[in-house]
C-alpha cells in the first residue's frame, strides 16, 4: 500500500516529538519534510525560540529534511497566512496532501488550521487530538523521549527553566497547570529518544525575563511576561551536517 505524502509541522518541542513518534509508528505516511516557522530576524523558531542550528541537528538526527518558513518579525496573521500558503503550494507540487500537527485540545487553533488548509486541498492530521491531557502526558513519558523546559510563562517562573520533563516535573507543577503546557505554561526542547539517531548536543544560558504585548478583540493591549533561556550548540560537539 502506497504511503500518503505528508509534511510534519515541527516545533522542536515535546508535543511535536510525541506526535511524530506516533505517526512514524503508524507507518502510513511518507513524511517529506519537517516544516518550522522561523523569525526572519532572530533565526529562531517562532514559538519555542529554538535556534536554527539546533533545528538542523534535530532534523538530521531524525532523518527527515528541515523546511523553514521565514516570518517577518512582529508580523500579523496575514503575513503568516501568506507564508504558509506559499509553503503549501510548494509541497502540493511534490504530491503532498496532508499536514500533520501536534495539537492536543485547542479547538480554535485546529479550526483555524482546517479553515485555511482544507480549501487549498490539504487534510489536517492531529495524532494527539482530544485525549485527556493526563493520558497524553503518560503516553509521552512512556515513549522515552527526553525534553527540557526552555520557556515558561510568569506564573511558573524561572525555576522551571532547564527542568527535564519527567514524572517529578509533572508532580511539581502548580495546581491548575496543564501538564503538557497546552495553555502556554511552558515550551520545551526535545533532544533525545527513539525518534533520534543521536542525542542533540545543547547548552542553556541563564534564564531571562522578557515580555510581549497582545491586542485583544476589544482593542486593548495587555503585556505578558515570560522567562526564557538562550539555547546553543557546544562547538566541540557539533556534528557535521
Amino acid at each position: 500500500m502506497e504511503k500518503i505524502k505528508a509534511v510534519f509541522n515541527w516545533s522542536g518541542g515535546k508535543d511535536s516529538a510525541h506526535a511524530l513518534y506516533k505517526i512514524l509508528k503508524e507507518n502510513r505516511y511518507d513524511i517529506v519534510a519537517l516544516l518550522t516557522t522561523i523569525n526572519k530576524a532572530t533565526r529562531q523558531s517562532t514559538m519555542h525560540h529554538i535556534p536554527y542550528p539546533i533545528l538542523e541537528l534535530q532534523a538530521d538526527s531524525i532523518g527527515i529534511p528541515l523546511y523553514t518558513v521565514d516570518l517577518t518579525p512582529k508580523g500579523n496573521m496575514e503575513d503568516y497566512n501568506q507564508a504558509m500558503k506559499n509553503a503549501v503550494t510548494h509541497f502540493m507540487q511534490t504530491g503532498v496532501t496532508h499536514f500533520i500537527f501536534g495539537d492536543i485540545f485547542l479547538h480554535d487553533i485546529r479550526k483555524y488550521r482546517e479553515e485555511h488548509l482544507n480549501p487549498l486541498g490539504i487534510t489536517v492530521i492531529e495524532p494527539l487530538w482530544n485525549k485527556s491531557t493526563y493520558q497524553i502526558m503518560n503516553e509521552f513519558l512512556a515513549t522515552g523521549i527526553r525534553s527540557v523546559v526552555v520557556t515558561t510563562m510568569e506564573e511558573l517562573g524561572e525555576r522551571y527553566i532547564g527542568k527535564l520533563i519527567d514524572r517529578d516535573f509533572v508532580n511539581s507543577l502548580p495546581y491548575g497547570s496543564d501538564p503538557n503546557g497546552e495553555n502556554g505554561e511552558y515550551h520545551s526542547l526535545c533532544f533525545d529518544g527513539p525518534i533520534f539517531k543521536y542525542a542533540i548536543p545543547f547548552e542553556l544560558g541563564e534564564p531571562q525575563q522578557k515580555n510581549f504585548d497582545l491586542k485583544s478583540d476589544n482593542g486593548k493591549t495587555k503585556t505578558y511576561f515570560y522567562w526564557s533561556t538562550d539555547i546553543k550548540v557546544p562547538n566541540s560537539q557539533c556534528p557535521t551536517i
